[in-house]
């Protein structure tokens, strides 16, 4: 297996992914649209930033991986003024248990390293226990619960 940063030769496979993450989260979360088209990230963008490393995984010759990490500028009462927030995690479901995701946000925890950042961040759904298992399992605590009220019912 291959950790390397994305091309923008490959956005079309970024994209994909992207969809595919969408289609998972959807039934965890009744705010996102149901029907229409949606993207969360600017992937074109981000590939091409300072400020963002798209990485891919790559085994024998097929990207079956990807996840971005991103440097974000915190408010002023924090003691770092940035961390690294990781996002766009996916793999492939044929190569899901072989440590993909574990060698991406490594990969990602590397480079936030070569920045001098302190602290790595995400968000992951409640209801998706096989996610927060990956993300602890690469040492990430739970720290935060953002909660919701719909006022209109659902």
């Amino acid at each position: 297996m291959i950790i390397r940063s994305a091309t923008i030769e490959e956005l079309p496979i970024l994209l994909d992914f992207e969809q595919k993450i969408i289609e998972a989260e959807r039934p965890m979360d009744v705010t996102l649209k149901q029907k229409e088209a949606i993207s969360y990230y600017d992937i074109g963008a981000y590939v091409t930033s300072d400020h963002t490393e798209v990485a891919v995984a790559e085994i024998d010759g097929e990207i079956v991986g990807s996840g971005y990490g991103q440097i974000r500028n915190r408010k002023s009462f924090f003691k770092q003024k940035q961390l690294g927030y990781i996002g766009f995690m996916y793999v492939k479901d044929a190569y899901r248990g072989m440590g993909v995701s574990q060698a991406i946000i490594q990969y990602l925890c590397d480079w936030f390293a070569t920045k001098n950042l302190e602290e790595v961040r995400l968000t992951v759904y409640e209801k998706n226990p096989r996610a927060i298992r990956a993300y602890e399992k690469a040492g990430f605590e739970k720290h935060l619960i953002e909660m919701r009220l719909n006022l209109k019912g659902e």
